[in-house]
């Protein structure tokens, strides 16, 4: 939202309780991802001893598995909060670039990141560049890895498996199996990157532009300390 619609408006209620949820939930599932991911394509040396002593890589892929149960269902939660939440809660899914302002705040935003610019936009939900962001990397990159990673875990549960059922006609439409291996750890990547870099433009945006970021996401709640 435009600086003059805040005129005099110190706090404004942004992210419903559902939405707060789901961002703590998501955050703690993609570490877990993340993490097991990895090791997945990056398998530990073997160790000492019987394999049935330890099962350390069959526990990281049931980590695993269970994680991307819980990010797949958290995001389709996540879509159809944005048909019942508040219109905070529909700036995920899409990017209005088709309207002036929306372009100018683009901008304007992008002086601000370069410092090229020395007050910043005050905005009740997302800015524009962080809402291009939000959408290309991270809601984009998720149905990459949700379509790629059901697609391979029915490869091995097998024909008839309802992951198989759903999922199976991704594999050939990238080509063979190892290709979506690929292109899943491709996404791995692309999350990572957007996750530093959210983390870095909310502390920054937090102490520079004088508005409540990180503490939002906790009480819903953004605070601008420049009344305006």
């Amino acid at each position: 939202m435009s600086d003059a619609n805040l005129t005099g408006v110190d706090k404004v209620y942004v992210y419903e309780a559902p939405i707060r949820l789901w961002h703590w939930i998501n955050m703690l599932a993609i570490i877990v991802l993340g993490i097991t991911g990895y090791l997945i394509g990056n398998p530990l040396p073997t160790m000492s001893g019987e394999a049935s002593d330890h099962y350390l890589m069959g526990t990281i892929r049931f980590l695993h598995f269970s994680a991307a149960y819980i990010f797949a269902i958290g995001f389709a939660g996540r879509i159809y909060w944005a048909f019942v939440g508040n219109h905070h809660a529909r700036e995920l899914f899409y990017v209005p670039i088709w309207r002036a302002s929306w372009r100018k705040g683009f901008i304007d935003e992008l002086k601000w990141y370069l410092f090229l610019k020395k007050e910043p936009g005050k905005h009740e939900g997302h800015n524009p560049m962080a809402q291009l962001a939000m959408f290309s990397m991270f809601v984009l990159g998720s149905i990459l890895m949700i379509f790629t990673g059901f697609a391979l875990y029915g490869e091995g549960t097998g024909p008839g498996s309802w992951a198989n059922q759903l999922f199976g006609w991704v594999i050939p439409l990238f080509g063979q199996s190892q290709d979506v291996h690929s292109w899943h750890r491709l996404g791995l990547w692309i999350i990572v990157v957007f996750v530093i870099a959210h983390v870095y433009v909310a502390i920054r945006e937090d102490i520079m532009s004088r508005q409540s970021m990180v503490s939002t996401m906790i009480s819903g709640w953004r605070f601008f300390k420049d009344k305006r």
